[in-house]
């Protein structure tokens, strides 16, 4: 993963939607990924979605809120997730978010979008995201037209917000999960209603608060409470995401000195081999990471992590080995795919690289970094019209549109015309076009 903006290599991070004024950064962790898949696949299934088909992934922004980008992505703040106290807050955050999908609030914005499924569709979503918040950080909003359609881009009604809170309090109590972590989650927000919209968490901006609507929140939760004991496992996978998460984002001595609260000991020793990775500590970054896998010997996260310090670490070789290893427990995951590819590059080897980062964007084709090293693969490999898709394909993840366009003009005049990866480039072309033409 990188830390673009900070230049340093940590998560599995990349921009994905870039405008001048602030970059909507999305963080790619295949282990904070599942974990989030883990605790949301109870909901998603009691709303009626398909856990397969609705993504979740983590913005890097320290401020509250979680927000439906269209039918097939949830997208929620890192300081969301730091914020959140236990795994039922999590899961009811995710499952307001799950009752806007179920419930069709969103259809009237992506009507004209292209498939998000697609990277240049996916990046238009997101720069019209990180464009709405640029216009939300001002010292107040602007009046114009352009600025009143990108304040409502991601707004619901207050009608929206009761409806999806009696929703997700309904998946809650179906999926046995005790709806009082919803409660949890809106009293955070008390009293912000009072406050300048500059002031407010970007949560309330969304998703509109009102003392009446915590009022209602908090008879259907009492309505539909659960008398259902705690679930461990969710409880774990809550405490692995945050654990990662906040070891990633804070200060080595940070980690280091609560690293004993993680609640499990494998979280522990995870949360320190990041701390001594930050500190360039190679030899305690690794016996933390090996009595993590004494206790977890087979877990593919825990090996992606010791991959990935290792490569950071360049050792490029070690990296190689234990990412394989990695791979043979990941039932295919792309990131790990993807970590698997990067390290053989790393080490020379590109057509191997090539092997691995291809499977991956069949997998996910929606990482700028994966994209990055594909191009650096194909081009490894003489492969340059493929090269040039996989770039501009990046670009238009990254909401470069003019960049974009180029690379994919000149990948469409060196492939085969109505080939795949001609049909790639042509849906990129078209979307960066449409989009400048706005």
């Amino acid at each position: 993963m990188q830390w673009v903006r900070l230049g340093l290599l940590w998560l599995c991070l990349a921009v994905i939607a870039a405008t001048p004024a602030r970059a909507l950064t999305v963080l790619r962790d295949a282990d904070i990924e599942y974990a989030l898949r883990e605790l949301a696949k109870p909901v998603f299934s009691a709303a009626g979605l398909s856990p397969s088909n609705v993504r979740i992934l983590v913005v890097d922004d320290s401020s509250l809120n979680a927000f439906v980008a269209d039918n097939a992505h949830i997208l929620i703040h890192s300081g969301m997730i730091l914020k959140l106290e236990s795994a039922q807050a999590l899961q009811a955050v995710l499952a307001h978010e799950a009752a806007h999908i179920a419930n069709g609030h969103i259809s009237r914005r992506v009507a004209n979008m292209r498939n998000a499924r697609t990277a240049a569709g996916l990046g238009l979503i997101l720069a019209g995201i990180a464009a709405t918040q640029n216009a939300e950080a001002g010292f107040g909003i602007a009046a114009g037209t352009q600025s009143s359609v990108l304040r409502n881009f991601l707004a619901h009604t207050r009608a929206e917000e009761v409806a999806a809170d009696q929703s997700a309090v309904r998946y809650m109590a179906r999926a046995g999960i005790d709806p009082q972590g919803a409660v949890d989650v809106m009293e955070i927000f008390r009293g912000q209603e009072a406050l300048s919209v500059s002031r407010q968490d970007p949560y309330m901006l969304s998703h509109p608060m009102s003392r009446d609507r915590l009022r209602a929140l908090k008879g259907f939760a009492a309505a539909y409470g659960s008398e259902a004991p705690g679930d461990p496992g969710a409880e774990y996978w809550f405490q692995r995401a945050k654990g990662k998460l906040s070891a990633f984002q804070r200060n080595p001595a940070w980690t280091l000195r609560r690293a004993k609260d993680s609640g499990s000991q494998d979280i522990r020793l995870m949360r320190e081999a990041v701390a001594h990775h930050k500190r360039a500590d190679l030899k305690k970054a690794l016996a933390a990471m090996d009595g993590a896998l004494r206790l977890r010997p087979n877990d593919p996260f825990l090996l992606d992590l010791k991959g990935q310090i290792l490569l950071e670490s360049r050792q490029a070789a070690a990296a190689v080995s234990t990412y394989r290893q990695a791979t043979r427990f990941a039932g295919g995951n792309a990131l790990i795919l993807g970590g698997l590819g990067r390290a053989l590059l790393a080490a020379g080897d590109a057509r191997g690289a090539l092997d691995a980062l291809d499977r991956a964007r069949a997998r996910d084709g929606q990482d700028p970094r994966l994209m990055r090293d594909l191009a650096v693969a194909y081009a490894q490999t003489g492969q340059t019209g493929l090269a040039s898709v996989a770039t501009a394909e990046r670009y238009a993840l990254q909401g470069r549109l003019k960049d974009a366009n180029l690379h994919a003009e000149r990948a469409m005049a060196l492939l085969p015309r109505g080939s795949s990866a001609w049909r790639r480039a042509e849906d990129v072309a078209i979307t960066a076009k449409s989009a400048m033409r706005r």
